[in-house]
C-alpha cells in the first residue's frame, strides 16, 4: 500500500504496545522520526538494549532521538526541526511540555489503553483487572498539559474476560490501538475530527504499579487475589512465602465454598494447590520456585512439595 506523503508525523512511544502502533503506521503514513526511551540495561548480563520501538525504527531506517529529557532547549529545537504536522505519542515515558505538544501543526496524539475519563495514569491496564472492571479499551486523545486530560477523538472499547492477564489484554488493547489510530489520522485529514471533552467527575486514577503491591494477602477475598495474580501478570508476578521461600504465581482460580485459615493449604492435587482467603480460596494453578521456571501446578509439586496444612505466611 503507498505510504500517504500528506501528513508528517513524528511517533514517541517505548514498549511493546508502542511498537505496534508504529508498525501499523509505517504501513500508511510518513514518519519523519521517532523519539524513545534511551536504551536501558537489560537480561542477566544487564547489556544496554535498543527498546521495541527503537528496534523497529531502525529496520525502517527511520531517524531515531533519544532525548533523556523533552524539557531542554536542544530537544525542542530538534523535534521543531522536523516540522511535522503531528505527533503521535504511545507509551512514550516522559512529560511533554507545553512547548513540545504546540510543536506540530495538529498538536500530539496519544494511544491511551483504556476509556478515558476512567483510569487515566501509567497503569490502566492492570487496574482495570484489578477493579472487576468488565470492559475497557482504548482511547486516541487530544493531549493537553493535564494527565491524560485531553479531549477524546475516538474510544473503542474491549471486553475484559474472566482470564484475561495484563499479558493478554495488553495485545487485545495494542491491535486496537493501531487501528483506532490509523481512523483517526483519517479523520484528521478530512478535518473531521469531532473532539469530546472528557467529563472529569469520572475520573479515576491508574497508578505505576509497584513490586511490593503484588505480595499477595491471603486475608483478601479469593475473587480479588485471583483478580491481583491476572494483572500482576507478566508484571511484577503475584508472590507469597511459604516456609521462607518465596514463590511466584502466574496463574490462579477461585475455589467458592471452601474455607479455613487465611493461607492455609487445603488441598494438593494434580489440579494445584488449593488455599484458604478470607473468603473462599484460591486454586493455584502456575508457580514458580527460587531460581526455576514457571510451571504447572502437577510438574512444580515434583519438585518441590507442598502439603496440606502447610500455611503461606501473612504479611503483617
Amino acid at each position: 500500500m503507498p505510504v500517504r506523503l500528506s501528513v508528517k508525523i513524528i511517533f514517541a512511544g517505548t514498549p511493546q504496545f508502542a511498537a505496534s502502533a508504529l508498525a501499523a503506521l509505517l504501513e500508511k503514513y510518513q514518519v519523519v522520526a521517532v523519539l524513545t526511551q534511551p536504551d536501558r540495561p537489560s537480561g542477566r548480563g544487564m547489556q544496554l538494549t535498543a527498546s521495541p520501538v527503537k528496534q523497529l525504527a531502525l529496520q525502517h531506517g527511520l531517524t531515531v532521538l533519544q532525548p533523556d529529557s523533552l524539557k531542554t532547549e536542544q530537544a525542542q529545537r530538534e523535534i521543531a526541526a522536523l516540522d511535522a504536522d503531528v505527533m503521535v505519542v504511545a507509551a512514550y515515558g516522559l512529560i511533554l511540555p507545553k512547548a513540545v505538544l504546540e510543536l506540530p501543526r495538529y498538536g500530539c496524539l496519544n494511544i491511551h489503553a483504556s476509556l478515558l475519563p476512567r483510569w487515566r495514569g501509567a497503569a490502566p491496564i492492570q487496574r482495570a483487572i484489578l477493579a472487576g472492571d468488565s470492559e475497557t479499551g482504548i482511547t486516541i486523545m487530544q493531549m493537553d498539559a493535564g494527565l491524560d486530560t485531553g479531549d477524546m477523538l475516538s474510544r473503542h472499547a474491549c471486553p475484559i474476560t474472566a482470564d484475561d492477564t495484563a499479558q493478554t489484554l495488553h495485545d487485545k488493547l495494542a491491535r486496537i490501538g493501531a487501528d483506532s489510530l490509523l481512523e483517526t489520522l483519517y479523520l484528521l485529514e478530512k478535518g473531521s475530527l469531532q473532539p469530546v471533552r472528557q467529563d472529569d467527575s469520572a475520573a479515576c486514577y491508574a497508578a505505576k504499579l509497584l513490586k511490593g503491591e503484588a505480595q499477595i494477602d491471603w486475608r483478601q477475598d479469593a475473587q480479588q487475589i485471583a483478580r491481583a495474580v491476572r494483572a500482576y501478570n507478566p508484571f511484577p508476578i503475584c508472590q507469597a512465602n511459604l516456609n521462607n521461600v518465596v514463590l511466584k504465581i502466574w496463574q490462579a482460580g477461585i475455589c467458592s465454598g471452601q474455607s479455613g485459615k487465611p493461607g492455609e493449604v487445603l488441598a494438593v492435587d494434580k489440579q494445584g494447590v488449593t488455599v484458604a482467603c478470607g473468603k473462599d480460596a484460591v486454586l493455584l494453578t502456575v508457580l514458580q520456585r527460587p531460581g526455576g521456571k514457571a510451571q504447572p501446578a502437577v510438574q512444580f509439586l515434583q519438585a518441590m512439595p507442598i502439603r496440606v496444612g502447610d500455611n503461606f505466611s501473612i504479611i503483617e
